[in-house]
């Protein structure tokens, strides 16, 4: 049996561990929930009720303060099993996929979740388990612009990853077109650069000059076309999205200020934790690097 079909027939508990991405976060299960319920499209399911079985896992992000032991300071389970109890309550379905999608929307809403894989399972439609299984995660809330027609939309840009070679790579001008002809915000991005940098043997100082050192290279970008405007504040990568400028990612100050930010050092990794705050279409990779498991976000090779 393959990886990928192991997988698909395990509990969401390893699926959520097999998908985590290159900082993965905390989790919470909750395993075999059996409840009775009305549901299924079906003339004879309608009016009989039949068990249901949940397994649910949710990823959280770390509490900004010690929980000191608190129950009021986690996600609790009984968050898990009221949000099921609440949607059964809501109204009679006849798809477990739209169940499955009002259970993992309700638990989303609660602050610290961050991504749900919810599996429900009819226990009696069968000599076996007739489910599904969806995973669902909460991007950050998209920018909003003032549209053509008055009315506000949703921006949604497109990330992109430029390694070293591309950055020198005498077609940078027709990649940024390219890009730039998707009529998406366009956020770029940058790795190390390739000559040598200070090592202190001390992580938290380590990743300050890691940091830095992407930025020095952020700006190399920036001075091969005229197009391009280093920003490193959500204000500045929000302003410049709203007046269509070309945006190089700065990511020191984003990265250290922010209370739930990417611990990973790679490259990579930080620019798909961008990709996911500003809520990207997706991602575009150019060049021969190694992609974290679990995007939240689609990529693709550019």
């Amino acid at each position: 049996m393959t990886s990928d079909i192991r997988l698909a027939f395990a509990h969401p508990e390893e699926r959520a561990a097999a998908s985590a991405s290159a900082d993965p976060r905390d989790r919470i299960s909750l395993r075999d929930h059996i409840v009775e319920a009305d549901i299924g499209a079906f003339q004879q399911e309608r009016g009989h009720k039949q068990r249901l079985r949940f397994d649910v896992v949710v990823e959280v992000r770390p509490h900004p303060a010690p929980v000191d032991d608190d129950v009021d300071r986690i996600l609790s389970y009984d968050r898990i099993t009221e949000a099921i109890a609440a949607e059964l309550a809501e109204e009679r379905l006849n798809l477990l996929e739209t169940l499955a999608e009002k259970v993992a929307e309700r638990v989303l809403d609660e602050p610290q979740a961050m991504r749900a894989f919810v599996r429900i399972e009819k226990l009696d439609r069968g000599p076996g388990a007739l489910g599904v299984e969806i995973v669902r995660s909460r991007a950050a809330a998209p920018l909003n612009a003032l549209g053509q027609d008055g009315d506000m939309t949703a921006l949604h840009p497109l990330v992109a990853y430029f390694d070293n070679a591309t950055i020198a790579a005498a077609d940078l001008a027709a990649r940024l077109d390219a890009l730039q002809a998707r009529g998406l915000p366009v956020i770029l991005t940058v790795g190390l650069p390739d000559f040598p940098r200070a090592t202190t043997g001390h992580k938290p100082t380590q990743r300050r000059i890691d940091l830095l050192a992407i930025e020095q290279n952020a700006w190399t970008l920036a001075a091969r076309d005229d197009r391009c405007v280093v920003v490193a504040t959500r204000t500045e990568i929000d302003w410049a999205m709203k007046h269509g400028k070309m945006i190089v990612w700065a990511p020191s100050k984003l990265v250290l200020d922010a209370v739930d930010g990417p611990h990973s050092r790679e490259p990579v990794a930080l620019a798909l934790w961008l990709a996911e705050l500003t809520a990207a279409e997706r991602m575009v990779v150019h060049g021969d690097v190694t992609l974290p498991a679990g995007s939240r976000v689609r990529v693709e090779r550019g």
